[in-house]
């Protein structure tokens, strides 16, 4: 099953349908969150957004890779990556899971005995 894939422009309009600002004003914020995320990614801080998911960079360090053409090793320099970890809730909601799926607490478990 493929979805579709939206855009900056269906998320403006998502804000302009919900939030009743204008089509411009909708714009503009969603480019300022947008800005803001990529600002704070770029200073290798951790975004984490409350029942989505933190989008996390991680450094890489060098390593030797080979190329598939020739076999001929090749060194890869260090790089930093973004990872994205989506967070349980989002995790129970793309599987289908409503609110009768919210995830238990390991802690609790145990508490109640069960391992």
């Amino acid at each position: 099953m493929t979805g579709r894939t939206v855009t900056r422009a269906d998320l403006c309009e998502a804000v302009y349908q919900k939030v009743g600002l204008s089509r411009t004003e909708s714009a503009s914020l969603v480019e300022m969150v947008l800005a803001e995320i990529g600002d704070c990614l770029e200073r290798g801080e951790t975004v984490k957004l409350s029942s989505f998911g933190s989008f996390v960079v991680r450094g890489k360090g060098q390593r030797v890779g080979r190329n598939p053409k020739s076999g001929q090793e090749v060194p890869i320099p260090p790089r930093r990556v973004m990872v994205f970890k989506p967070s349980n809730i989002l995790k129970d909601r793309i599987n289908g899971g409503g609110d009768d799926a919210k995830p238990k607490s390991r802690s609790k478990a145990k508490a109640n005995g069960a391992a």
